[in-house]
């Protein structure tokens, strides 16, 4: 085994000022497929964010987000996001993130993903997710009930899914994503 146990790094989202000028650079220049964008309503006010990605297995690398003031006492990192190796594995870590000295802890489900995010001791947003089987349009996150046994909250996870706009297997989304990034898998 070449990595610890338990979680690897996945992807980072930012705050850009111009996030079409920011869209255009990094699919144009850097090669990342625009995989969905829209709206999100948040507690600081309505985000457009644009997910990117190189790698047709994930939905995304780097996130693009509205919103970057033009002051600079603003950190541009969005998020830092960790992939659990199993949903028992996120629900150990929602256990011990209710102990530690952490805010913000909030379990979502994005309909392809199942997560928790918190903000660290010094403010930055963490996220630690589950992939799931599915694909749903993105964005798209809802509270989930995280306390659930397993079985019963990924049945959950899928019922809600089923209700999304987009849904269908992660493998057709992955399918497609390969086709347009070029990719032949």
């Amino acid at each position: 085994m070449t990595t610890r146990k338990g979680l690897s790094f996945s992807h980072m989202g930012f705050f850009v000022k111009d996030i079409q000028a920011m869209a255009d650079f990094y699919s144009g220049v850097l090669d990342f497929t625009i995989t969905d964008r829209g709206h999100l309503d948040t507690p600081n006010g309505r985000v457009e964010l644009v997910f990117t990605s190189r790698d047709p297995d994930h939905h995304h690398q780097l996130v693009l987000a509205s919103g970057r003031p033009e002051h600079i006492d603003f950190n541009v990192i969005n998020q830092i996001s960790l992939t659990a190796d199993s949903l028992e594995t996120l629900q150990e870590f929602h256990a011990r993130l209710l102990k530690a000295p952490v805010t913000e802890i909030l379990p979502v489900t994005h309909g392809n993903a199942l997560s928790i995010y918190f903000r660290d001791p010094e403010g930055n947003r963490i996220e630690l997710y589950v992939d799931t089987p599915w694909y749903v349009s993105q964005p798209a996150r809802v509270p989930m009930p995280i306390e659930l046994p397993a079985d019963e909250l990924m049945a959950w996870a899928e019922r809600h899914a089923r209700s999304l706009p987009g849904f269908r297997p992660r493998s057709e989304w992955r399918a497609e994503m390969a086709q347009r990034m070029g990719i032949t898998s």
